[in-house]
This record gives C-alpha cells, sequence and structure tokens, in this order.
C-alpha cells in the first residue's frame, strides 16, 4: 500500500468515525434533549426547538458526509454547525453547568471549547470536491449502473 493509499484509507475511517459520531449525538438530541436545552444560552429563545434543529443538521450532516455527490456540502454545513453551537458551549463551562454522560468538573467543560476548533478542522478536511475524494468514481458507477436497469 502506498503512503497515498494509507492517508486515503485513514481519512476515509475518519470520515466514517467523525459521521457515525455527529448522527449518535444528533440522535441524542430526540432521545435525551434536556441535557442539551440545559445549556443553551439564555438570550436564545425556544431552546428544545433549537435543540431539535441542531440534531436534526447533525443527523443529516453526518450522513451526508457520507455520500460523495454532497459531502463537500455536508461538510460545511457541520462546520457552520459546529460554530453555531458553539456559544451553548461556551454557556456550559462559564456558568458550569453538569449535564448527564459529563463528569461534573468545570475544567472538562473549558477543556471542551478548544475541541470544538478540531471538529471544525476535522470537518473543514472533506471540504474538497467530491470528484477529488476518494471512492466517487466507484459511487457513480454503481448510481449509473443501479440506474439504467
Amino acid at each position: 500500500m502506498t503512503l497515498s493509499a494509507a492517508s486515503n484509507r485513514r481519512k476515509e475511517i475518519l470520515r466514517v468515525v467523525l459521521s457515525v459520531s455527529i448522527i449518535f449525538v444528533g440522535i441524542t438530541h430526540f432521545v435525551v434533549p434536556i441535557p442539551f436545552v440545559r445549556i443553551v444560552p439564555p438570550q436564545l429563545p425556544n431552546p428544545l426547538a433549537l435543540v431539535y434543529i441542531s440534531g436534526f443538521f447533525e443527523i443529516l450532516g453526518g450522513i451526508g458526509l457520507l455520500i460523495p455527490a454532497v459531502s463537500v456540502a455536508a461538510a460545511w454545513g457541520l462546520i457552520t454547525l459546529f460554530v453555531a453551537v458553539f456559544p451553548a458551549n461556551i454557556n456550559m463551562a462559564v456558568n458550569q453547568i453538569a449535564i448527564e454522560g459529563v463528569p461534573d468538573q468545570p475544567i472538562l467543560y473549558w477543556v471542551r471549547l478548544p475541541f470544538q476548533a478540531v471538529l471544525i478542522a476535522w470537518a473543514w478536511w472533506y471540504t474538497k470536491h467530491p470528484e477529488q475524494q476518494p471512492g466517487f468514481e466507484r459511487v457513480m458507477m454503481l448510481t449509473k449502473s443501479w440506474a439504467s436497469r
């Protein structure tokens, strides 16, 4: 396996990891919304609706990231979402809002803030045009084969 092939393989594995992770988090917005509602800044209206909206777009972005034809748009959408929800992370840290599943240690809330930049950079890695991404030709070939039936 060449260095380029190994790098592409690693990138694609990490794409799946990001996609599955963000889909899982999006689903939790619907299954257990209250912890997310608690960290929405009080200045924003209708926190429950905002939690559901962000969960929907997390699921949509995670799925889209796996589909070459829309993966660039999905990556940009996830970047936008990660920026949009950052005030909730700040609110959680500043006001030391404990949520289930996260140890109640204020330092962890602050450590979480720079992780948002990691998520943004991770999604940005997939902002190349689909035809430049590994697997695009195979998906297009399968799509054409299926459509010609």
